[in-house]
């Protein structure tokens, strides 16, 4: 096994893929809506990001049922904007065009943060990160919260004439992954110990958030609304996970770690992919290749 055994500290997120059953329905949200570009259409099978980077895959798969609310899974997909006036940007056209749709915001103090759910439920944030230096931590975890956000006034304040105009600004990807799990502890040992996350904050038995490299989280898991859950059956909404490391190295360090944990794992010499204890699905790719 590995000496090191903590993920690289530039690993970062990659695409999420859900499955879905109205392609058309939800190519247009992430499209129109929150201002992505479809970067490929392969069959049942839509691609959309920013500047070629990967955000959301939609996978069309209409004989799928939907997941109960109280089923492990997708929380939320959180797409990270480079600017206030992208985010800015971002928000006003999906208020603007599913003004149903919003479901909160909040000052996270490392961030600031607004919440949506798609076409077919799934959640989704739009936010911004504050500078680093910012940020603070005591001893060993960070500083996150919860404070009043106005998306009025924020808009006031961000809003370009490019985003009046409904044009995508700036730079996105996704930022975070927060998933719905059955329990924290198991989490914690899974995505830390096992798959090599720092562990940056605990809600007690509620929430622990996780992420490489002194980032807030790459990813997050909570039993808010799935305490108790098992695994999943294959149903609408999340598909997979993607996770980027920086070598082959990287890789071959995180399977070491796996079978040494005896964590199935599935390497076709690419890419490595694992289920966590809920069956959601994680993709491990070095984007330097193999």
């Amino acid at each position: 096994m590995s000496t090191r055994p903590l993920l690289a500290a530039d690993t970062a997120m990659g695409a999420v893929t859900l499955n879905v059953a109205d392609l058309d329905g939800m190519t247009a949200y992430y499209r129109d809506g929150v201002g992505l570009t479809v970067l490929e259409q392969a069959g049942p099978v839509v691609t959309l990001g920013r500047a070629d980077r990967a955000v959301v895959v939609l996978a069309h798969t209409p004989e799928l049922r939907h997941a109960s609310p109280h089923q492990a899974g997708l929380f939320h997909t959180a797409i990270l904007f480079d600017t206030e006036a992208a985010l800015a940007a971002a928000v006003n056209s999906v208020a603007r065009r599913r003004p149903g749709s919003f479901t909160g915001s909040a000052d996270h103090l490392v961030s600031k943060a607004f919440y949506f759910d798609d076409p077919e439920g799934n959640g989704v944030e739009l936010y911004w990160d504050r500078d680093r230096t910012q940020w603070s931590w005591t001893h060993g975890q960070v500083e996150m919260g919860t404070v009043l956000l106005d998306p009025d006034a924020y808009l006031r304040e961000h809003l370009d004439e490019r985003g009046l105009a409904g044009e995508p600004v700036g730079d996105a990807r996704v930022g975070h992954v927060h998933l719905s799990v059955g329990d924290v502890a198991t989490a914690r040992d899974f995505y830390a110990t096992r798959l090599g996350f720092d562990v940056t904050m605990t809600l007690g038995d509620q929430a622990v958030f996780v992420s490489a490299g002194g980032y807030h989280h790459h990813m997050a898991m909570n039993v808010w609304r799935s305490r108790g859950a098992g695994p999943r059956q294959q149903t609408l909404g999340l598909g997979r996970v993607d996770i980027e490391v920086p070598t082959a190295d990287d890789v071959a360090e995180l399977v070491d770690r796996m079978q040494h944990h005896r964590v199935p794992v599935r390497d076709d010499g690419r890419t490595v992919s694992v289920e966590d204890p809920w069956a959601n699905a994680v993709r491990i790719t070095a984007t330097q290749g193999r």
